[in-house]
């Protein structure tokens, strides 16, 4: 037994293959935007959770007691202002920024002559990297697998028609 099989209109076919990167720019930029918030979140999370080791002290209007991270810790929240200073700003349709805008960020994330960093930022992108990278992949090979797919089925429909006659 022996089947053969003649491709036709393979250039049709690489030239819907070519306009990949056309079709897959909505999909892509949706994946910049969607990273940038798992880098926020991620950032958040790391300031309102987790173990905080640093000192214990009272802090005033209002009256409270406050333990701080210690050095290489994420901050500790105290008054929520950090975290709602964490916005996701589009740049433009291919560009997104995660930006921290209180005052005081750049000195947790970097330290100061007085004090050891608490960074947040770069180990929210750390850990965000993977999750987005492996997003990326799996829009483009989705994408891929729908064009073949229609590449596939508009030469067997094809092949098709040329039976019938």
């Amino acid at each position: 037994m022996q089947i053969n099989i003649t491709v036709k209109n393979l250039k049709k076919a690489m030239a819907q293959l070519q306009n990949l990167s056309k079709d897959i720019e909505p999909d892509f930029q949706e994946v910049v935007k969607g990273g940038a918030q798992v880098i926020r979140g991620e950032a958040i999370k790391s300031i309102q959770t987790g173990a905080k080791s640093g000192i214990v002290y009272e802090k005033y209007n209002p009256r409270r007691t406050h333990r701080a991270s210690a050095p290489g810790q994420a901050p500790a929240s105290d008054t929520g202002n950090l975290v709602s200073k964490i916005m996701v700003q589009q740049k433009d349709k291919n560009h997104v920024e995660v930006q921290s805008n209180a005052d005081y960020s750049a000195f947790l994330e970097y330290g100061t002559s007085k004090m050891e960093p608490r960074p947040f930022m770069l180990p929210a992108f750390e850990k965000s990297k993977k999750p987005i990278i492996n997003a990326v992949f799996n829009r483009v090979k989705k994408k891929i697998e729908e064009i073949v797919k229609w590449v596939i089925l508009q030469l067997l429909y094809k092949q098709q028609s040329i039976m019938h006659c």
